[in-house]
């Protein structure tokens, strides 16, 4: 089945259109993060760094966190040119971060402006960030529509990966 996110980028994007979706955030992966960033800051391992800074634990990496946007810029072949995080609050291992990712801007050569909104599982903000990128152009998604067609072999994430934007995009069309 064809993935929702790419479908929407090869019959075009447009300002307003939202995308969300959510992931829960492991222990293992910010280790695993922080060995491909070599960012060691003991706020994400050690216990008494934590506690002398007022958190009640261990915390994922920010950027892990806003690498988030990485999976809607992938999905819609987004190449970003700039990003521009503010983190809120903590995000604590297994917490569900729920990402949302709206189009605020698209100029008729493909540049584009965007917004995204990550709340945790309990409706609180723990960051935000402003994104400026170039959306496909009709080329590109001549191109993406042949990968899709060839069932997108390179993309691991399908239509199931994607139920809250199956409901804003019935809401939306």
């Amino acid at each position: 089945m064809t993935n929702i996110m790419r479908q929407r980028a090869i019959t075009g994007l447009k300002q307003g259109d939202t995308f969300v979706y959510q992931r829960t955030f492991t222990q293992e992966e910010t280790l695993d993060f922080g060995d491909l960033t070599r960012d060691y800051n003991p706020v994400h391992y050690d216990g008494r760094w934590t506690g002398a800074k007022g958190f009640k634990g261990l915390i994922c990496h920010g950027l892990l966190v806003g690498s988030m946007v990485c999976e809607f810029g992938g999905q819609v072949g987004w190449l970003a040119s700039g990003m521009n995080f503010k983190f809120i609050r903590p995000v604590y291992f297994q917490d569900t971060i729920q990402c949302r990712v709206t189009i605020t801007r698209i100029s008729n050569e493909g540049r584009a402006e965007a917004e995204a909104v990550f709340t945790n599982q309990d409706g609180q903000e723990v960051g935000k960030a402003h994104m400026t990128g170039r959306l496909p152009m009709e080329k590109e998604k001549q191109v993406l529509a042949a990968m899709v067609t060839e069932g997108d072999p390179t993309n691991k994430l399908s239509d199931a990966a994607y139920p809250l934007i199956q409901d804003l995009l019935a809401q939306d069309r």
